[in-house]
């Protein structure tokens, strides 16, 4: 059974920071490339940021500078550590695998940065 496991989320003021952890059982997690998408209300849902197997990133331009996207596959794990949060940031945030079919999500975890 795939399980995806966010956490780390939570309340934080503007300008502070939050880790997320994603722990991932049930796939073979250093073959595939991992992302985090994230998903305000009324809004699409995005990509934030990936990493491949080669551990090579890529952001989203809005958060570029800000946040770091990273894996350890000693423990399964894909990290996303996101500083100088704004408001604009607030939104539920995904981890997911990518490229490979099917494509498996976390059950998201709420971040929300007050003004």
């Amino acid at each position: 059974q795939v399980q995806l496991a966010e956490s780390g989320g939570g309340l934080v003021q503007a300008g502070g920071s939050l880790r997320l952890s994603c722990a991932a059982s049930g796939i073979r997690f250093s073959i595939n490339t991992m992302g985090w998408s994230r998903q305000a209300p009324g809004k699409q849902r995005e990509l934030v940021a990936s990493i491949n197997i080669g551990g090579s990133t890529n952001y989203v331009d809005s958060v570029k500078g800000r946040f770091t996207i990273s894996r350890d596959n000693t423990k399964n794990t894909v990290y996303l550590q996101m500083n100088s949060l704004k408001p604009e940031d607030t939104a539920v945030y995904y981890c997911h695998t990518m490229y490979r079919s099917p494509t498996y999500w976390g059950q998201g975890t709420q971040v929300t940065v007050s003004s």
